[in-house]
């Protein structure tokens, strides 16, 4: 995977954009800087790449509004730089897209395993696309449905608690990232129960986890998406200031 990826690094800090650059070509990406979003958006008429790894903090136009600007069909994932690191530009971040968020000073090691997880979780849900009429056919990526496991079952869907997968009911694998498969499983291991964000945390993350609510309610919404129906059916309802509730009904098999 690695030989063949393209990624753009965006920084107005040229030390930390050859730092990146050199540590990513040394594990086998091919990389492209950028100092700003307008110079970013010059490299990327050239050439597409596969992730790009965006500075919040940029004098001009910054790394949220350059965000703001990419979500377009078939925008390439984004991970987010921040020397803030603050609560809220990291929610902003991930609601309007941002597929991961790092503080800076980042360990470039955990860069490193950041981009690899972003890019396999991509592969994954491009492997889930059922394609509409007059488009070419992709796979639908299907597995042996809990392997002998008990399963936790809701309507037509099913999920594997232990084999951190959930099931549409066509049995196609719903891809999900590690954070949304656990606030899942809490949801679904206690349904028609309202759960606070700090039970969520909790049961999700243990008690020890550095966590902030408000990411809670940006893995909710992007579950919802994933689990939206045909019929409109809410499978996760809002209380309003007390948290969110799991509506259908469960049964493990």
């Amino acid at each position: 995977m690695d030989l063949a990826t393209r990624i753009l690094i965006v920084d107005d800090d040229e030390g930390i954009r050859k730092l990146i650059s050199s540590f990513l070509e040394k594990n086998g990406f091919v990389t492209a800087v950028a100092g700003d979003p307008m110079e970013m958006r010059a490299v990327m008429a050239k050439q597409r790449p596969d992730l790009i790894v965006l500075d919040v903090m940029m004098p001009g136009e910054d790394g949220l509004t350059a965000l703001r600007s990419l979500q377009t069909a078939g925008t390439p994932p984004v991970i987010m730089l921040s020397a803030v690191g603050s609560d809220i530009d990291r929610i902003i971040g991930l609601e309007i897209g941002a597929e991961d968020y790092l503080a800076k000073p980042c360990n470039p090691r955990e860069l490193l395993a950041r981009i690899r997880t972003v890019l396999r979780r991509r592969q994954r849900e491009a492997a889930t696309v059922v394609p509409q009429a007059g488009q070419v056919p992709t796979l639908v990526v299907t597995e042996p449905i809990g392997e002998g496991r008990p399963l936790l079952r809701f309507g037509d869907w099913s999920l594997d608690a232990e084999g951190f997968s959930l099931y549409a009911p066509d049995g196609a694998v719903v891809p999900l990232t590690e954070g949304e498969f656990q606030v899942m499983r809490a949801l679904v291991e206690h349904p028609r129960r309202v759960l606070t964000r700090d039970q969520l945390i909790e049961y999700a993350r243990g008690g020890d986890s550095d966590s902030f609510d408000r990411a809670v309610d940006v893995q909710v919404s992007r579950i919802r998406r994933k689990l939206a129906t045909k019929d409109g059916q809410e499978l996760i309802r809002t209380v309003r200031n007390e948290g969110y509730m799991f509506t259908a009904s469960v049964v493990r098999r």
